[in-house]
C-alpha cells in the first residue's frame, strides 16, 4: 500500500524522482504530474523520465482534482481513505459533477462497490436526473434514484425478458428512496403478471382542404335523355360538415371529386354519356382517347345558372323533347335549364393489349 509523503518536493528533479519511484500515493502522483507541467515540462518528457504515459498523466491529474472537491465537500474520512489508495478511474468519470454531486457519488460508488464501467453509467444516469426540471414524486437527486428513473424510461419501450430482468435486478441493488424501490418492484410484478393490453387508437384522419372532400351528386341519366327526366330530379340538400346526403326516393348517384367548381354547383345534376352521345348532343366532334371505341363521359349541369354568356354550354330542351347541349354565339330564344360546368372522363390507363402496336407504344 503507497504510503503518502509528508512533503512534496518543489523542484522539477524531485517531482521526476517521486514519479519514478512512484512514492507517495497516486493522488500525490497526480499534484506532481500536474506542478511538472506548471513547470513547463511536457507530457513526452514527464513519460520519458518516469514512465507515466501522457493517458495516465491525464487520468490521475484529473482524478486528484476531483480528490480535492472531495475533500473541500466534506467527503467521509472512509471515502477519503479508500479513494486516496486507489480509484483514480472511477474519481476522473466524476470530473463531469458538480461538487456535492462528486460527493454523494463516490461515497455510493464504495457503498456499492461499483467498478469504472457501472460509475460511468450512474453518472450518466445522475447528470440526466440533473436536469430534469420536476422529479417523480418521492423521488430524490441520489444515483440510486436517478438510476431507477433511466430504467423506468427504458422499460417503456420494447425490451427482451432478459434484458428487462437485468434492469430490474439493478434497479432493485440501487434504488435509493422508498418511491423509487416501489416502482421497481411495480416492474417486477407487471413483468409476473403482463397488463392486458391497451386498445389500439381510433384510426383518425381529418380534412385538411376543399379539395379533398368528395361530392356526391345525383344522376339523372344517360342520353339520350328526356327533359322531364332531367328537370324531375330533385335538389340536392347536403348535411354539414361531411355533406352527407340523405334520400326519401329511389335515385342514382355518383361521386365527384372536390374540386371548386363541384362545390360550387348550387343545384347540381349529373348526365352519363359517351363520347359519341355528347357528340351528337352538340353537334360537334368529341374525341375519344379510346381506339376504336367511345369513351364514357360525365356532364355536370348546374341548373341554379341560367343566365346566359359565350363562353360556356347549356342544357336546353331539343325539338324531340330531349335534353341536347348547346353553345350560343348571341343570347339565346330557347329556354336555358342549366349551364354545363364540367364534364369528366375516366382515369387513363395503360392498354397492355394496344401496348402490343409498335406505332401506339412509341406514341
Amino acid at each position: 500500500m503507497p504510503i503518502p509523503v509528508e512533503t512534496l518536493p518543489t523542484d522539477s528533479e524531485g517531482l521526476l524522482r517521486l514519479l519514478r519511484h512512484k512514492e507517495g500515493t497516486w493522488v500525490q502522483w497526480g499534484i506532481a504530474c500536474q506542478m511538472l507541467q506548471k513547470m513547463g515540462e511536457n507530457s513526452l518528457a514527464i513519460f520519458e523520465n518516469t514512465g507515466f504515459e501522457p493517458i495516465q498523466q491525464n487520468q490521475i491529474v484529473v482524478a486528484s482534482q476531483v480528490y480535492a472537491s472531495l475533500q473541500a465537500g466534506k467527503a467521509t474520512d472512509i471515502v477519503l481513505a479508500h479513494f486516496e489508495q486507489k480509484g483514480s478511474d472511477i474519481l476522473n468519470e466524476l470530473r463531469v459533477l458538480n461538487q456535492s454531486e462528486r460527493v454523494t457519488m463516490a461515497t455510493f460508488a464504495l457503498e456499492k462497490n461499483l467498478d469504472v464501467l457501472e460509475t460511468k453509467d450512474v453518472v450518466k444516469a445522475l447528470k440526466e436526473a440533473s436536469l430534469a426540471a420536476n422529479l417523480p414524486e418521492g423521488f430524490t437527486r441520489h444515483p440510486g434514484d436517478a438510476v431507477v428513473l433511466q430504467i423506468l424510461k427504458a422499460s417503456q419501450g420494447k425490451l427482451e425478458p432478459q434484458e428487462r430482468t437485468r434492469l430490474i435486478a439493478r434497479g432493485l441493488r440501487f434504488a435509493h428512496s422508498e418511491k423509487a424501490r416501489i416502482a421497481i418492484e411495480q416492474l417486477l410484478m407487471n413483468m409476473a403478471s403482463p397488463a392486458k393490453k391497451k386498445a389500439p387508437s381510433l384510426p383518425n384522419f381529418r380534412y385538411d382542404g376543399e379539395d379533398n372532400i368528395p361530392r356526391i351528386l345525383p344522376v339523372a341519366g344517360n342520353l339520350p335523355l328526356s327533359v322531364e327526366q332531367f328537370l324531375a330530379v330533385p335538389q340536392l340538400a347536403e348535411l354539414a360538415p361531411f355533406g352527407i346526403v340523405h334520400s326519401t326516393s329511389e335515385a342514382t348517384w355518383a361521386t365527384l371529386p372536390g374540386w371548386f367548381v363541384v362545390h360550387q354547383a348550387e343545384d347540381g345534376v349529373i348526365v352519363a354519356c359517351t363520347t359519341d352521345t355528347l357528340q351528337q348532343t352538340i353537334n360537334q366532334e368529341v374525341l375519344s382517347s379510346l381506339r376504336d371505341r367511345a369513351e364514357d363521359v360525365l356532364v355536370l349541369v348546374d341548373r341554379a345558372e341560367r343566365d346566359w354568356d359565350e363562353n360556356s354550354y347549356y342544357a336546353i330542351a331539343g325539338e324531340d323533347g330531349n335534353l341536347q347541349f348547346a353553345w350560343f354565339e348571341a343570347q339565346p330564344n330557347v329556354q336555358i335549364l342549366g349551364k354545363v360546368t364540367l364534364t369528366l372522363r375516366p382515369k387513363r390507363f395503360f392498354d397492355e393489349d394496344a401496348s402490343k402496336d409498335r406505332w401506339q407504344f412509341e406514341e
